[in-house]
């Protein structure tokens, strides 16, 4: 019976290689949904970053603005200043 060990040989080599195989199949898939994740992730970030740019895009217009409301808002008190001061001295 030679010939039934070497076929039981046979078939527990072919099962160890279709469980490697599987092995090897499931960790693919695995690495596969991971990378999908990470591009995902690395998407989201790439539009929060853009989404965060544009915001401090637009704080950093209204802050210009504000100074600039604050520079003609100390220009006239000066202005205001000086007239009642002018007033006064008379």
């Amino acid at each position: 019976m030679p010939t039934g060990k070497t076929m039981e040989a046979a078939l527990d080599e072919l099962r160890q290689a279709i469980s490697s195989l599987e092995n090897a199949v499931d960790m693919r898939v695995e690495r596969q949904r991971e990378q999908g994740e990470i591009e995902g992730e690395v998407r989201r970030v790439h539009a929060d970053r853009s989404r965060l740019a544009q915001e401090l895009d637009q704080a950093e217009f209204r802050a210009n603005r504000l100074e600039e409301v604050n520079r003609e808002v100390s220009r006239r008190l000066v202005t205001a200043m000086e007239t009642i001061r002018a007033v006064l001295d008379r």
